[in-house]
């Protein structure tokens, strides 16, 4: 293991562009789950431990704005894996800047609508206009250490593994499915008046938080 996390610090990883996709995919699906869990259990303890609520407005367990930061943080910090205060720092200020100005825009184009609200929320200490709190950025750092050092390196030790076709198909179909789920629900179901997962949410009883000012 030691020589493992050393070959991934100190070696440089020169895959192919088409291997690199297969990475960026596995990457944007297991953050957006990580994301999806990380909320699931918050509002389960934001909302007083009574109910779990469902976040996202996809079918299956996924929240793209953690995909983004995630790819944001690998581009602008895996050059810096050997310093991982610094990792940590850039990682803290990059997914903030990203939280607040998604939010920011979400209500400026949706007439005030919000997918969060950090001024109706426990652990708010810093809040900005509900779009960004010290506690959100603190834990995408903490994430981010965690992609770096722990998803990244397993992502590099599949594509290193596995057969290189193997790969691709796998990682390249399961995000494939994500991304259709995210793009019926954002935009088909919408332009075509399509059920939305939403919808799905409310014919089976199951709890969910929206936000609206």
């Amino acid at each position: 293991m030691k020589n493992f996390y050393r070959r991934f610090l100190h070696e440089n990883h020169n895959f192919d562009k088409k291997t690199m996709i297969g990475i960026f995919a596995l990457i944007i699906v297991i953050a957006g789950i990580f994301g999806f869990l990380y909320e699931f259990i918050f509002y389960y303890f934001n909302e007083g431990m009574e109910f779990f609520y469902w976040r996202g407005g996809n079918f299956l367990p996924w929240i793209n704005i953690y995909a983004i930061g995630a790819l944001f943080v690998y581009w602008l910090t895996y050059k810096y894996r050997c310093k991982p205060l610094k990792v940590f720092f850039i990682s803290t200020i990059v997914t903030g800047i990203l939280e607040y100005i998604a939010g920011l825009g979400m209500y400026i184009i949706g007439n005030g609508f919000r997918c969060w609200d950090y001024n109706t929320e426990i652990l708010n200490f810093g809040n900005i206009h509900g779009f960004v709190c010290l506690r959100s950025v603190l834990f995408f750092g903490l994430s981010s250490l965690l992609l770096i050092y722990i998803i990244v390196p397993i992502c590099f030790l599949l594509a290193r593994k596995l057969p290189k076709n193997l790969f691709l198909i796998l990682s390249i179909s399961i995000c494939s499915i994500f991304l259709f789920d995210e793009i019926y629900n954002l935009i088909i179901a919408r332009v075509l008046s399509w059920p939305r997962a939403s919808d799905l949410y409310k014919e089976i009883g199951l709890r969910y938080i929206t936000f609206k000012s």
